[in-house]
């Protein structure tokens, strides 16, 4: 069912992360490679309501987090893992709070 969703619809741009200036560039890739990962790693039949909440979620969190820049991309892919392993545990919501 993923396949429904055109990933390359909700990458970022440099403009998206401006608030980093001369990192953007850098910030956007970063960010999209996360958003790649969690595409690539979503099971084959996931639903398409519950991948574009978890997009959203990863947009929510991570868009306007100041340490993008600074967190190693395998630290990114584990958080990304611990996402999709935890999502149907309860409130997603309260994912906020552990990260």
């Amino acid at each position: 069912m993923k396949e429904m969703i055109d990933i390359h619809v909700v990458l970022a741009t440099a403009e998206d992360m401006q608030q980093w200036e001369d990192d953007a560039e850098d910030v956007a890739e970063r960010f999209n490679d996360m958003l790649h990962y969690l595409y690539n790693a979503a099971d084959e039949d996931i639903e398409i309501g519950k991948l574009e909440q978890i997009i959203q979620h990863v947009w929510e969190y991570w868009s306007k987090d100041q340490h993008l820049i600074d967190i190693d991309a395998e630290d990114l892919y584990d958080w990304v893992d611990q996402l999709l392993a935890t999502w149907d545990d309860g409130d997603s919501n309260s994912l906020d709070d552990d990260n």
